[in-house]
C-alpha cells in the first residue's frame, strides 16, 4: 500500500499506516530501541529517549562504516513526544517524523508513520525511502527479511511514486552519493 501526500497548514505530510501481526509492545522496541532500529531505520538515532532530548542521526555504508554526512542532510534532530508504547515524534533538520502505535483486536496494532516537510519535489523520493524502510520493519518483525539496499529496489518503488504524486512531486532525486554512476 502506497503512503498518501497531502498539504498540512502550508506543509507536505506523507502518511504510511501498516496494519501489523504483532503486539504493539514487540513493535514498540522495534521503532525504538537502537538494535531493532539498524534493521529498518535509515540511520542510527544517537540520543536519549525523553521529550526534549536532542539527536544526531549517523548513516552506515552495508558493512558498518559511518559515512560522511550525506550532502543536504541535516543530521542533528530532537525528540518532539516520547509516549511509551503509542508515540515517538522527532525532528530530523527541519522535518518531522511521527510513529504512532494503535494496538488492534486481533492482538496486531497498527503502525502509522507521519513525514512533514517543505519541499514538494522530494515528496517521491521520501515516500520511497519510508516505504521501503516498513517494508524492512515488517520483514524484521516478521523474522523472514534481512535489510536489502539496491538501486533497483529503491528504482520500482520510486516508479510507483513518480506515478502517484506526479512530476512536481518528483524534482528532487537520491541525496548525492546515493546510487551514483
Amino acid at each position: 500500500m502506497l503512503g498518501e501526500l497531502d498539504k498540512v497548514d502550508g506543509r507536505w505530510r506523507l502518511r504510511f499506516r501498516r496494519s501489523l501481526d504483532h503486539p504493539q509492545e514487540k513493535v514498540w522496541r522495534a521503532i525504538t530501541e537502537d538494535e531493532h532500529l539498524r534493521a529498518w531505520f535509515p540511520a542510527d538515532i544517537i540520543g536519549e529517549r525523553r521529550t526534549g532530548a536532542p539527536l544526531r542521526f549517523v548513516f552506515r555504508d552495508e558493512h558498518g562504516n559511518e559515512l560522511p554526512d550525506l550532502d543536504g542532510v541535516d543530521t542533528s534532530g530532537e525528540v518532539v513526544q516520547w509516549d511509551p508504547p503509542s508515540v515517538f515524534e522527532l525532528t530530523w533538520g527541519d522535518e518531522s517524523v511521527r510513529l504512532e502505535l494503535e494496538p488492534s483486536a486481533d492482538g496486531g496494532c497498527t503502525l502509522t508513520l507521519v513525514d512533514t516537510f517543505d519541499e514538494l519535489g522530494k515528496a517521491a523520493r521520501d515516500a520511497t525511502g519510508w516505504h521501503i524502510c516498513l517494508d524492512d520493519l515488517r520483514g524484521h518483525l516478521d523474522g523472514s527479511a534481512s535489510r536489502t539496499s539496491s538501486e533497483d529496489r529503491f528504482r520500482d518503488v520510486n516508479q510507483r511514486y513518480v506515478d502517484a504524486l506526479g512530476p512536481d512531486a518528483s524534482t528532487i532525486g537520491p541525496p548525492q552519493g546515493r546510487f551514483d554512476d
